[in-house]
């Protein structure tokens, strides 16, 4: 194949990877920088050279076809395995520049994930860290799908093609405002909240699975349901409502005064397991390594 090809082939892999990512060829074209008709062209003759449909354009939006699905999914792995050759490059000498791309739940990236971010660029300032929020569910198919490299959940349904890099167990509390009746509870249970404005997670949190678990949890009737922790803390620490979480995301609130953490007892209450996730092998690379090695120490005591 003449260089020339190579390079055009090189160039519609990415406007196709970058309509992929954005779901259209507008959005790809303003990322790109780049006008839509080109990228629509490379497109056409991408799909002419590989005899395949790589989008569907019956609707509205661009989504992909099957034939689609596993170029993109091969193309995220080629681009893995440069990466990865890249930091052991950079290992060579002494892991000076690479990227790290991370996935988190919200509520580490409140609290946790800052100084982590910040201890690790101190030791290595030359190595980039892109850092995606997400729901626990999304963070995990991010790892998987070669998107991020490494991954902060709570309770995955699934952890097929990851492996577990730290775990820590935290148990539920009631979240209250310092002024609330229960605050000075010693412990709480469900039942003992529901006669008052509660918010609830949504479903797709993983605490909300674990609320749902409790027999109480059927009989109550919950004022506000939010995809939000922060928002359910926000809520509480603004009056008569209460939240339900664990105390990560709200160290600072609990350690000025601001909110109440009480712990639950209700019984068969599973705990929520925060986990640091990675596909199977890929924490070896240095990068990936280094920054594992400072979140254990950050991570709560088990």
């Amino acid at each position: 194949m003449a260089k020339s090809e190579t390079a055009l082939i090189a160039i519609a892999y990415r406007y196709f990877m970058a309509v992929a990512e954005t779901g259209s060829v507008r959005a790809a074209s303003r990322a790109l920088n780049v006008a839509a008709s080109a990228i629509s062209r490379q497109l056409m003759q991408l799909e002419a050279s590989l005899g395949a449909t790589l989008f569907d354009r019956s609707g509205r939006g661009l989504s992909l076809t099957p034939a689609g699905a596993v170029l993109l999914r091969g193309l995220r792995q080629a681009s893995q395995g440069h990466e990865n050759t890249l930091d052991e490059l950079s290992a060579l000498k002494g892991l000076k520049r690479g990227l790290l791309r991370t996935a988190t739940v919200e509520s580490v990236s409140v609290s946790m994930l800052p100084d982590m971010l910040l201890d690790f660029a101190g030791s290595f300032p030359g190595i980039e860290v892109a850092v995606a929020v997400a729901g626990s569910e999304a963070v995990t198919s991010l790892v998987r799908e070669h998107q991020a490299d490494l991954g902060f959940t709570f309770n995955p349904s699934s952890l097929e093609g990851l492996e577990v890099l730290a775990a820590r167990d935290l148990h539920l509390g009631a979240v209250l405002a310092p002024a609330h009746p229960l605050a000075r509870s010693g412990k709480l249970s469900l039942s003992d909240c529901a006669a008052f404005p509660l918010a609830w997670p949504s479903q797709g949190l993983s605490l909300r699975a674990i609320l749902d678990s409790a027999p109480a949890a059927r009989k109550l009737r919950p004022a506000f349901e939010c995809n939000s922790l922060r928002l359910m803390a926000s809520l509480a620490r603004r009056g008569s409502c209460i939240a339900f979480q664990t105390v990560i995301g709200i160290e600072q609130e609990l350690g000025t005064g601001k909110l109440v953490f009480v712990p639950l007892t209700d019984k068969r209450l599973p705990v929520d397991r925060l986990l640091l996730v990675a596909r199977a092998g890929a924490a070896s690379r240095p990068a990936a390594e280094a920054f594992v090695t400072l979140a254990q120490r950050h991570l709560p005591e088990p």
